[in-house]
């Protein structure tokens, strides 16, 4: 048991959203009581006492939507890369990586993810895989390190038809063996979705296979207009828009989550509300492909759930924020939009479209929710309360801020050192790793 306190205490929980000088007690994998340091002192003499020294305790963040696949690529330059457009720059960086990526660098990524994730705060996550140099076994690979490293994890395959009906079957096969296994080991620790990639590399008789293999047991986790091309492709060979396709396979619903939605209609948003699917917006990942920006205010206007992602761009969920505040305001040429939305992203949607998969109560410190805490360490030189804390994470906070994480109930990290693993020795591991996958991708030794 322990007692975490002597700091500001956010909760996200409209029956006490706010202690000035705060804490939670966390038994097990839940909280069990939220109070003031000096009362639950009182009441919890027994526990460990963790202390947050001023900080701010709030809730672990989710981030809805991520690649760790593309961990290894940091500071990566691959010669003669050069992209003009986004197909250019899936197929000369993002494809040519994971055609190298064996289980060996599947694991190795993950491993760097997830650190990445505990020294930022993130305590869930939503992957979206692809290693189409070692495609069986990856998803238990990413389980294994989800597990080491205590992450909350939803996990998928990217299936796709570009390198062949072979490996494209293997992907189908990876993302049911592994559904099959969370079903057969249910967790609010591990879930599954089954993954697609986007569109226009996938056929009309793939969406039927994916749909066989799934079988009704899960939502799936696709990119859908990201970039023009889906609509170009989508239109001349198959005389429908993505969202169209997507519903004339059987592929929307409550549990399927869409990444990006760059270009999507009018219609195709009716669509995705009356199916009740989920959004996921991705700003950084989105600006830095040239894709466009996402019609987020349209999309919250229909009373379609948006969460927010990272598409792996970065790590860090209040990076990621500030980005989708910033471009919805420009591309709206307007000052005053956007606020409630992004924040509702991270804060409420996020948290909603977690706990469809992991059963339990996220993004919130309340007795009986899940113990994912985190403590910020950020001290204000203006007013804060829990009237204004969206301001103070828009324009002050950062991940990595973040000095304490616990999920489910296990401490992952305190006072900015790693609890259960020898960070140094994995960072050398994950290094020789990438070192071998540069190699590969620019034919010479690093």
């Amino acid at each position: 048991m322990y007692l975490l306190a002597n700091g500001r205490l956010i909760t996200r929980d409209s029956a006490l959203p706010y202690l000035s000088d705060g804490g939670v007690v966390i038994d097990g994998s839940k909280i069990a009581a939220v109070g003031t340091t000096a009362k639950l002192k009182a009441d919890y003499p027994q526990a460990e006492w963790i202390d947050a020294r001023g900080g701010v305790i709030m809730p672990g963040l989710i981030n809805a939507h991520t690649h760790i696949y593309s961990a290894l690529a940091r500071g990566l330059s691959i010669n003669g890369f050069n992209p003009t457009n986004f197909y250019e720059v899936l197929d000369g960086q993002w494809w040519y990586i994971d055609r190298h990526l064996t289980l060996a660098g599947t694991r190795a990524s993950a491993d760097a993810l997830y650190i990445d994730c505990i020294k930022q705060g993130v305590t869930t996550i939503f992957d979206h895989h692809a290693s189409f140099a070692e495609i069986p076994g990856s998803l238990f690979q990413i389980a294994e390190s989800a597990k080491r490293f205590g992450i909350r994890s939803c996990l998928c395959y990217e299936v796709s038809d570009r390198d062949g009906q072979e490996k494209c079957g293997q992907a189908i096969q990876e993302n049911a063996d592994f559904i099959g296994y969370c079903e057969k080991n249910p967790s609010d620790m591990l879930a599954a979705m089954f993954g697609g990639h986007a569109l226009f590399t996938l056929s009309d008789q793939t969406f039927e296979r994916m749909a066989a293999a799934n079988n009704g047991r899960t939502g799936f986790h696709i990119h859908v207009s990201e970039g023009m091309n889906d609509v170009y492709d989508s239109l001349q060979n198959y005389g429908r828009r993505p969202v169209q396709r997507l519903q004339d396979h059987g592929i929307l619903g409550p549990k399927t989550i869409l990444g990006h939605c760059i270009h999507v209609n009018t219609a195709e948003m009716e669509i995705i509300r009356e199916t009740g699917t989920m959004c996921v917006n991705n700003p950084e990942s989105n600006m830095g492909n040239a894709v466009g920006c996402s019609p987020v205010l349209q999309l919250y206007k229909q009373g379609i759930t948006v969460g927010l992602g990272t598409d792996a761009y970065t790590n860090d969920m209040l990076e990621s924020l500030k980005a989708a505040l910033a471009i919805q305001r420009h591309n709206a040429c307007l000052p005053n939009v956007g606020w409630c939305e992004v924040t509702d992203m991270l804060f409420k949607n996020n948290p909603a479209m977690a706990e469809k998969y992991f059963g339990v109560p996220l993004g919130r410190l309340a007795p009986g929710a899940a113990a994912d805490v985190i403590v910020m360490d950020y001290k204000p030189f203006t007013p804060f309360s829990d009237a204004n804390i969206d301001g103070h994470m828009l324009f002050g906070m950062t991940g990595r801020q973040c000095q304490t994480t616990i999920c489910n109930g296990r401490l992952l990290m305190k006072d900015r050192e790693l609890m259960e693993v020898d960070e140094e020795a994995v960072n050398a591991g994950i290094l020789e790793v990438s070192k071998k996958l540069w190699g590969e991708l620019n034919h010479c030794t690093y």
